[in-house]
């Protein structure tokens, strides 16, 4: 109790690095189709530096717990962390993976797809989290995602929940998986995925509409989730906990650019909110408004962590 306050983080990420090998063009190409593109950018990303980044930027006291390789990647990806003042005393390097890469290919539309090299990220695993054990029970709240092998954030989750449990979890069940254990669901304080990732978690076909998402929330409150929540692009985010009751939050209309990254800024804003003592007061609902603005804002700017904010505002509805 004396070391977390005295040095307790309010948002640690338990997550991966990634590369970004981005490419702008006119569309998306289509199986063996070669196409020209407008503009090509190295970048920043994977989904738990871009939260981290995010938390980091808007003002909370972050750390990571990850995985580099000790190529020049990993070197410039771990300046980045320490430039934007995120706490790397648990990245750890290792020579037996290159660093994580995502090659992202964006059209006019501001649509994107996306593939993932995991690499150095695949060797995050339960002896990293015990290494790191002090700084993850420091934390006020706690961020995984899925480019880190699952029996590591099962460890992490276990860990906090056993020694920790005043630390809020937010698991974000993301890039897409077919299964995920119950243990999961119920460490979870916040479960969050789009619609996609919904879709396969629970075999329903186009969650595409507020309707349809509330099914989906209400199918993994069944599963065991103390909130879950589905994030549904321009129409917003839903949201329930076990008492069923379900919330739309709508996202302000804006002209998307660049929609890479924006659920990571979504969720690394949610978890800054969540971890900021003098903000307890803020309903969770408005919590998750200002996320949805800021994730909006996002998206009117090329890239992924530098399209990121640093400011939001609380008193506009």
């Amino acid at each position: 109790n004396e070391y977390k306050s005295y040095l307790r983080m309010e948002v640690v990420v338990v997550g991966s690095c990634m590369t970004d090998l981005i490419s702008y063009v006119p569309k998306l190409p289509n199986p063996g189709e070669t196409l020209h593109g407008t503009e090509f950018k190295v970048g920043f990303g994977g989904k738990g530096a871009n939260q981290a980044v995010m938390a980091a930027k808007i003002g909370s006291r972050t750390a990571m717990v990850a995985k580099l390789g000790t190529d020049t990647f990993g070197d410039n990806y771990l300046q980045n962390l320490k430039d934007v003042g995120v706490d790397v005393s648990c990245v750890g390097r290792t020579e037996a993976a290159a660093s994580g890469i995502a090659t992202i290919t964006v059209d006019s539309k501001a649509e994107n797809v996306i593939v993932i090299v995991g690499g150095a990220n695949n060797l995050l695993s339960c002896d990293d989290v015990t290494a790191a054990r002090d700084v993850i029970l420091s934390a006020r709240v706690a961020v995984f995602q899925m480019e880190i092998p699952l029996q590591t954030n099962i460890a992490a989750l276990e860990l906090i929940k056993s020694e920790s449990p005043d630390t809020f979890t937010i698991f974000n069940a993301a890039p897409a998986t077919d299964f995920l254990p119950q243990t999961v669901y119920k460490l979870s304080d916040v479960f969050c995925v789009n619609e996609s990732e919904a879709e396969r978690l629970l075999n329903m076909e186009d969650i595409r509409t507020v309707e349809e998402g509330f099914k989906a929330v209400q199918a993994f409150i069944d599963r065991g989730c103390n909130v879950a929540m589905v994030t549904l692009g321009s129409k917003g985010v839903v949201y329930c906990d076990r008492s069923k009751k379900l919330e739309h939050v709508q996202c302000p209309s804006v002209l998307a650019v660049d929609t890479t990254g924006a659920g990571d800024s979504f969720i690394g804003t949610l978890a800054h909110l969540v971890a900021k003592k003098e903000l307890e007061g803020i309903s969770f609902y408005r919590k998750v408004e200002i996320a949805c603005q800021v994730a909006s804002e996002s998206v009117t700017k090329t890239g992924t962590q530098s399209s990121y904010p640093c400011s939001y505002k609380i008193d506009d509805a």
